[in-house]
C-alpha cells in the first residue's frame, strides 16, 4: 500500500505533509477539549464547595 506513495519523492513529501497536518489538527482538538473539561470541572467543584459539599468521598478517586 505504501509502495506507490514512496516511489516518488514528491508523493512522499505530500504524504508527510498530510500526516503532519492531521497531527496538528488532532492536537488542536485535544487541547480545546482538555481546556473545556478543565473549565467544567472547576465550575462543578466551585459549585460543590459553595454548596458546602467538602467531603468528596463519594467520588471514586478520593
Amino acid at each position: 500500500m505504501l509502495g506507490p506513495l514512496t516511489s516518488s519523492t514528491v508523493l512522499l513529501v505530500l504524504a508527510g505533509l498530510a500526516a503532519f497536518a492531521v497531527a496538528v489538527v488532532a492536537i488542536k482538538i485535544a487541547i480545546k477539549l482538555a481546556i473545556r473539561v478543565g473549565i467544567v470541572s472547576a465550575i462543578v467543584l466551585a459549585g460543590l464547595y459553595t454548596a458546602g459539599v467538602t467531603d468528596l468521598s463519594f467520588l471514586p478517586f478520593f
